[in-house]
């Protein structure tokens, strides 16, 4: 089995890495797991390296990303941890969702990494004109063992829509919702009602963009478990980042 982006995409002409930056549980009270942010070789932002990124390339860099994520997860994460790794895909650059697979899963035999502990994160903000192709994705990447989730929830081109269509296992709540929440009652019952339409669905609610203790508070109030942000620890470069542990 093969697909387009197989053969015809370009290879890249520069190199990258990642950094990681933690997810905390906070009935538990520990790292939930980590995710892999594209940096340059020399801790450059995500912006530049996928400014670097032509059309021609946006394959092989999206397969890379995953390699290069599962390569230094398996060396970083400590052993008996349960820690997830999150990974972020490109819709748009899955062609044929099983043969687009075969390399994340050659890199999680190669590194001994289990594909229960990989979750791919696809961006609201990057539109996707198939929700039949996504839906696709989806229902593959479940059948490899693999968690989905949406990312910037809230503040892309699907919204809610894009759950009537389709259910990932964990949605973010993009920060544009999360900021100032613990003031805001507008943001409060909106994030309420996602609260709600996820736990019909069976879908778990990550917060992200969390940056003082009164949003995490407030947020946590509304049933939250999952959370993201410089608030509990800012991405590190090729290593796993101390994390604030709440005190409640």
């Amino acid at each position: 089995m093969a697909c387009a982006g197989c053969t015809t995409s370009s290879k890249l002409d520069f190199e990258f890495s990642m950094a990681f930056q933690p997810i905390y549980d906070a009935v538990a009270g520990r790292a939930w797991g980590y995710e892999a942010l594209v940096r340059g070789l020399s801790g450059e932002g995500a912006f530049e390296v996928l400014s670097k990124v032509s059309p021609e390339q946006k394959y092989r860099f999206d397969q890379d990303c995953r390699v290069k994520a599962i390569e230094l997860a398996s060396r970083l994460f400590p052993a008996g941890e349960d820690l997830m790794l999150s990974i972020n895909f490109m819709p748009n650059a899955v062609y044929e969702p099983a043969a687009c697979l075969r390399a994340t899963l050659l890199a999680a035999g190669r590194y001994g990494f289990p594909t229960s502990s990989i979750m791919f994160e696809f961006t609201e903000n990057e539109e996707v004109t198939d929700t039949a192709h996504l839906t696709n994705i989806i229902t593959e990447y479940r059948k490899r063992g693999f968690t989905t989730a949406i990312d910037d929830f809230g503040a892309g081109h699907a919204g809610l829509g894009l759950l009537a269509d389709f259910q990932p296992d964990l949605i973010k709540i993009d920060m544009r919702l999360v900021r100032g929440i613990d003031t805001s009652p507008a943001r409060q019952a909106v994030v309420a009602g996602i609260v709600g339409i996820s736990k019909e669905l069976g879908i778990t609610v990550l917060a992200e963009g969390i940056e003082s203790e009164a949003e995490f508070l407030a947020l946590k109030a509304k049933g939250i478990r999952l959370f993201q942000g410089y608030w509990f620890g800012r991405p590190a470069f090729e290593e796993l980042p101390q994390v604030r542990y709440a005190s409640v």
